[in-house]
């Protein structure tokens, strides 16, 4: 259908794509992955002639037709209704039904055969074209995409860029082109649109070409996986998950060769050196000469799965309630987010936010943060530090900034070696840390703002979609670090292995209210499974019950008495944090002493500084327990006040 003959590619000087080739055929099923900026974007525009390759060629057969989704989409506006631009793709049908609908008219007052006629064959080639069905599949495809049956009337212009990208994608699956090329087509689609379009591509007759950092999608979309790698296409015939293991396979035995050859080099080279100034070994050493000039030379294996150590410091360590909200009800005009509802985040919690857009999810974390205005009471804890991330904080990086410049504007004490240490995380090494940030890509701006909020010191993190923008290494990079942070947090996410990697609670939002399951994305998968096979009992004995405050003492007169126990609660907490902060300081220096050679090579040193070493963490948990029960103490005599 489509083949990509020894093509290659240049972005000025820098090689993009060197002798590449490709074949698409008919029902296809490709997933185009690789780190942001190896080209996949670039390969699609090549392929729908966008983009001139500088050698080689495109070609494909006649009856090939392509739809291409990009992100340039966003900028389409329009006063029609959405529904009249989604049908836009059955333009022959639409220019039909209008022609249709002058004879009508022209009808009402001259009734003649010869209109009679044309009507006929008018309505003969519309109903070939199925034209009496096509506002039913528009409306179907547009309703799975998210959109409510009162929304199709409305003007495409009145709609946000994320809602018409899903606009021009629904117009495009109607369209139904023989090759179908997406451009992260998950990137502006919540979970239940995903979940639906993931289904539709199903039963998609043509082929498909894929460009997303959505694991999940491509494991569910695609047959083939083409990774965009050192100017060249790697071919993996099966899902994501079977590039993984067989990528792996490959290295091992690349890597295995590689060593093989530069031991023979090395060897090769050895003769030489030994045996060039002998007149007798000329000939052997000229031919071992050649043979090194002819080599092959296999590349080494780039590891681009970066394993990564953050190290986490908190100046305080929280309470064990991080926040509690009751009876919190927020609307908007006449719409109602939540009403009367309830919820406790507790140290430790790692709490995925799911569910449909519109339902109210970044508002809740706005109340979360405590920017937004509510009825009920929301409390936070002893000692909470917040940091907050979202996309609008790209912005707010200052552009004449370097990376490093930026990090150290962040409030934290660490060093230039550390700061740079955290960009070399998150894949900004060597000179790149003295980049402007105005220079920057939008993934790179992302990971600026992830490492921002990272090495705030904050024991209580909201993060509202932090995987758009990123590239699958860097979402692995994030994944390794909120695996690693010891802290609390709370993420709104669409990605499902992100989310299925880092959340031990599911927070939803049904009824008005803040729904909790109490286990990982796997398991409230499967629970929402069994709750759509059988609502009934589901409904009677095991929907999630929605978290509720813990009951606190009621007194309704204080007094002096729970003002001088409160007093004294808060000295026995200062001293209990003095003591912390002191054993920290000891272990540190316990940490440096057992790093020391002539520690760790002493057996009997070794094992008495570890034995103080764990006599030291013993006392420092015991101190901790006292400081949580301090703090819950205090919370709870507040509250009476």
């Amino acid at each position: 259908m489509l083949s990509i003959n020894n093509l290659s590619f240049y972005f000025g000087s820098r090689p993009l794509y060197e002798d590449v080739s490709l074949h698409i055929k008919p029902k296809d099923r490709i997933g185009l992955i690789g780190a942001n900026g190896t080209g996949k974007s670039t390969l699609l525009r090549l392929i729908t002639g966008e983009y001139r390759p500088d050698k080689g060629d495109i070609s494909r057969s006649g009856e090939c037709t392509i739809g291409f989704l990009n992100q340039d989409l966003l900028s389409y506006d329009s006063q029609e209704s959405i529904l009249h631009v989604a049908m836009q793709a059955f333009e022959e049908a639409m220019a039909l039904q209008k022609k249709i609908d002058e004879v009508l008219k022209e009808m009402e007052t001259d009734y003649k055969d010869s209109l009679v006629d044309k009507l006929t064959k008018l309505q003969e080639r519309f109903e070939a074209l199925d034209g009496y069905s096509i506002q039913s599949k528009a409306e179907e495809i547009l309703e799975g995409l998210g959109f409510s049956t009162k929304d199709l009337e409305k003007p495409l212009k009145t709609f946000s860029g994320g809602w018409r990208m899903r606009v021009m994608l629904a117009k495009l699956l109607l369209a139904k082109p023989s090759l179908l090329l997406l451009d992260e087509p998950t990137n502006h689609l919540d979970l239940p649109s995903i979940q639906w379009i993931e289904k539709y591509l199903e039963s998609y007759e043509g082929a498909i070409i894929v460009v997303s950092h959505d694991r999940y999608f491509i494991d569910n979309t695609v047959k083939t996986v083409v990774e965009v790698a050192q100017q060249n296409l790697h071919i993996y015939a099966g899902n994501y998950q079977f590039y993984l293991e067989e990528k792996a396979l490959r290295s091992e035995i690349q890597r295995g060769a590689f060593e093989n050859q530069q031991s023979k080099i090395r060897q090769t080279e050895r003769f030489i050196d030994r045996f060039k100034a002998k007149a007798s070994k000329a000939r052997q050493v000229q031919s071992r000469v050649k043979s090194l000039e002819r080599m092959d030379m296999i590349e080494d294996v780039v590891e681009e799965n970066a394993r990564v150590n953050f190290r986490f410091k908190f100046s305080k360590n929280p309470g064990r309630t991080i926040l509690s909200l009751k009876n919190i009800s927020k609307s908007y005009g006449e719409l109602n987010i939540l009403k009367n509802t309830h919820a406790i985040i507790e140290r430790g919690d790692k709490i995925a936010l799911i569910g449909a857009n519109g339902k109210g999810k970044s508002t809740l974390l706005r109340i979360i943060a405590g920017t937004e205005n509510i009825e009920g009471e929301r409390t936070e804890g002893h000692n909470v530090l917040q940091g907050f991330f979202a996309q609008h904080q790209l912005e707010a990086l200052n552009v004449n900034n370097t990376m490093l410049d930026e990090l150290k504007e962040a409030g934290s004490d660490k060093s230039e070696l550390e700061l740079r240490t955290v960009l070399g995380c998150f894949l900004f090494s060597n000179d790149d840390v003295f980049k402007k940030i105005k220079v920057l890509s939008g993934g790179e701006k992302s990971r600026v703002a992830l490492a921002k909020t990272l090495i705030s010191e904050a024991n209580f993190l909201l993060l509202d979609e932090p995987t758009n923008h990123l590239d699958i290494v860097s979402v692995n990079i994030l994944i390794q670090a909120l695996q690693q942070y010891e802290g609390t947090y709370i993420v709104i996410s669409h990605d499902r292995h992100f989310v299925s990697q880092v959340a031990n609670k599911i927070w939803f939002i049904e009824d008005n209210e803040i729904k909790e399951y109490p286990g990982t994305y796997e398991e409230y998968c499967y629970w929402q499974e069994q709750r759509v096979k059988n609502p009934v009992s589901q409904a009677s004995s095991s929907v999630p019950k929605k978290t509720e405050e813990k009951p606190v003492k009621n007194n309704t007169d204080p007094g002096k008495d729970i003002l001088k126990e409160l007093k004294s609660l808060q000295n026995q907490l200062d001293k209990t944090e003095a003591k912390i902060t002191e054993l920290e300081n000891k272990k540190a220096k316990l940490e440096e002493e057992l790093a020391k050679p002539d520690v760790y090579s002493n057996v009997q040193k070794l094992a008495d500084t570890n034995s103080q070493y764990e006599l030291l963490r013993q006392q420092m948990e015991e101190e901790q327990q006292k400081w949580d029960e301090y703090a819950e103490k205090i919370q709870e005599l507040e509250d009476q006040k």
